[in-house]
């Protein structure tokens, strides 16, 4: 079984809390600037507050979501069947899928009380060292100064060969049969996405310690932590409704939400989750 299901069966047994909470409405940002390389999410809000993220840089998401929101209401719509679109092949439904996912997985851990720690390592808890070489899956552009002040090496696999080549303490491959010699990686939550996450790992056995971060990562954690990462980053949204509002408006979401580091040991687990929320 894939990641995506194994996550989809977790959040299907949110249905025996009894109703869930339904969607209240799709948010895109602006049209993004073409050529960027910085992240762009919509933020899919149901009724009860709970927002799921969902990347929409990936080939034409954006513009396809703009379009399809033109004919599509989701308000009302029923958030568990929306969240079993993950599991499909239409990119544009796999994105709602995706953010709905991540949304009633925030719906849950508020029910439960469970937070998520506060991180201020953006490097995922990595600790890069003298002469290690840290693998990094998708080019984290601002993280790899940090990481090459330290001694490290970075080996960044990407899918751009326009980036393929080798600069100062880095180097860029396609060829992630690479990352076999890398203890510490670290990965964009986008392979959540585009459905590559498994066979990524399969590159990744080696490795001690595997952090997977972005502002999306907000799925189920227990098909991640049974696949071997041992640190998730994500963004805990604070104030819901400025979220929205700096989101559409283009604007920056800091001030909104925080990032969380979560590793195993702070995790209760899915069904000690559910307990707590039908108590």
């Amino acid at each position: 079984m894939s990641c995506a299901h194994d996550a989809l069966a977790l959040v299907d047994q949110l249905a025996a809390l009894g109703p869930l909470p339904q969607v209240k409405a799709l948010h895109l940002p602006p049209p993004p600037a073409p050529g960027a390389m910085r992240g762009e999410f919509a933020a899919l809000e149901l009724d009860d507050g709970s927002i799921g993220l969902s990347y929409v840089l990936l080939g034409d998401t954006w513009a396809g979501l703009r379009r399809e929101r033109e004919r599509m209401d989701l308000a009302g719509a029923d958030a568990l069947s929306l969240a079993r679109l993950y599991a499909g092949g239409n990119p544009l439904l796999r994105t709602l899928g995706f953010a709905a996912l991540n949304a009633l997985t925030r719906h849950l851990f508020d029910r439960a009380g469970f937070v998520p720690p506060p991180s201020g390592d953006s490097l995922g808890a990595l600790d890069p060292q003298p002469g290690e070489t840290v693998g990094m899956i998708g080019y984290f552009t601002p993280l790899v100064p940090r990481i090459v002040e330290r001694g490290a090496r970075v080996l960044v696999v990407e899918l751009r060969a326009d980036l393929v080549g080798e600069r100062e303490g880095v180097r860029v491959t396609l060829d992630a049969a690479e990352l076999a010699g890398c203890a510490k990686v670290l990965s964009t939550g986008t392979l959540l996405l585009n459905d590559t996450l498994d066979h990524m790992l399969t590159h990744c056995r080696g490795a001690r310690a595997l952090a997977l971060v972005g502002p999306s990562v907000g799925c189920p954690p227990d098909p991640l932590f049974a696949r071997g990462v041992t640190q998730l980053g994500g963004s805990w949204i604070t104030d819901a409704a400025g979220y929205v509002r700096a989101l559409v408006d283009g604007a920056s979401t800091g001030a909104m939400a925080r990032k969380f580091t979560l590793a195993p040991g702070d995790y209760p687990g899915w069904s000690a989750l559910l307990a707590r929320a039908r108590s």
